[in-house]
């Protein structure tokens, strides 16, 4: 199936961090049986509803308690660790379980500074538009984000002091060296050990560029920065060369959705991710997921509307025909080979739930 799995561990309100990565591995074990291809997990720090702060720990529990599906990172944030601890603990997991394990690769400490610099030159961004059915919103400006004093502070406590992150292009460089033991050190276990190696990114930026350079397969967020997943797609197809891993470019696509039998409970279901959105968006870090009653109590003023409204608008939401079909959309205007599908609902239940019937929907068309 060309359908995949990402998920964020998100911990519901009256949860707790157990509760979520419970959850994920149990979710883990129904997405094989649904015949899901991947199933990934991110990367979040100093987020109150998120427990996917390690993702190498995680994906050591999720291929412990599965058999077939791929498991992988969506994305280890090589800018807080180095090269060879990454391959390092890839290559543990891979020992055990081989032949079974994606290392999905971003950007941290580099875009955050290329995102803060922006926010001294503003520019007037593109309109909203629609290419051919697929809702291409206008921009989320990050800058003003990355700004903020908290989140500033955080960034230092990921990574040892005084500490510079290296350019983006070389620490790839280092990864595929030390797993195809051309590096002058070896990795012990990784050298060697059987991984995809990928490349996500949210722009036309850097990380398109070196995963078309290295021949790497490439995943573009539809999910976070909806407005620009068309230039990261293209731009990775240009400067895409042929590699031992790849002949050809081969590219996955995010999404949010939530499915539900009819379409008032699925939009019932997703009625709190504009409030999880908000809680990101301010800077306060993606707060517990809140009950559809919980996010109908919120007050929302025009500013809060503005600051979610790329999300919501380009989340898909409702029957599982309504949501295959608006995902097929995304596929063809994007010419992906994969889509990553990311569901967040309060309740387990209806996530699990959600999964299984756009797995059938799917696999129907």
């Amino acid at each position: 199936m060309t359908l995949s799995i990402l998920d964020l561990a998100p911990i519901p309100s009256g949860g707790t961090a157990a509760d979520a990565l419970r959850n994920t591995i149990d979710l883990a074990r129904q997405a094989e049986r649904f015949g899901y291809r991947r199933y990934w997990v991110a990367e979040h720090h100093f987020a109150p509803g998120v427990a996917s702060s390690a993702p190498a720990v995680l994906i050591g529990l999720i291929a412990a308690a599965t058999s077939t599906i791929r498991v992988g990172s969506g994305a280890v944030q090589l800018g807080h660790q180095t090269p060879l601890s990454v391959v390092e603990q890839f290559g543990l997991i891979d020992a055990l379980y081989p032949g079974r394990l994606d290392l999905g690769i971003g950007r941290s400490g580099q875009r955050r500074a290329e995102l803060a610099a922006r926010a001294t030159v503003p520019a007037e961004p593109p309109a909203e538009r629609v290419v051919d059915g697929l809702l291409i919103p206008k921009p989320f400006d990050f800058s003003k984000l990355v700004t903020h004093p908290q989140l500033a502070h955080y960034a230092t406590l990921l990574q040892q002091p005084g500490a510079q992150t290296p350019d983006f292009a070389g620490q790839i460089d280092d990864v595929l060296a030390f797993l195809d033991g051309t590096h002058e050190a070896h990795a012990v276990p990784g050298e060697g050990a059987d991984l995809q190696v990928w490349i996500l990114g949210s722009s036309g930026g850097q990380s398109a560029q070196v995963a078309g350079e290295r021949g790497l397969p490439f995943a573009a967020n539809y999910h976070v920065s909806p407005a620009s997943v068309l230039e990261a797609v293209e731009a990775y197809r240009e400067a895409f060369k042929p590699s031992a891993a790849l002949a050809e470019p081969y590219v996955v696509v995010s999404a949010d959705a939530v499915v539900a039998h009819d379409e008032a409970t699925a939009r019932e279901l997703a009625s709190p991710y504009g409030l999880w959105v908000r809680s990101i968006r301010t800077g306060a870090g993606a707060m517990r997921f809140p009950t559809p009653a919980e996010a109908a109590a919120h007050t929302w003023t025009d500013a809060d509307r503005e600051l979610v409204k790329d999300r919501l608008d380009t989340q898909f939401v409702g029957t599982p025909g309504q949501v295959a079909e608006r995902l097929d959309v995304l596929r063809r205007v994007t010419g992906a080979d994969e889509l990553l599908v990311t569901t967040i609902t309060h309740d387990h239940d209806d996530r699990v739930r959600s999964y299984e019937l756009l797995a059938e929907a799917w696999n129907r068309r």
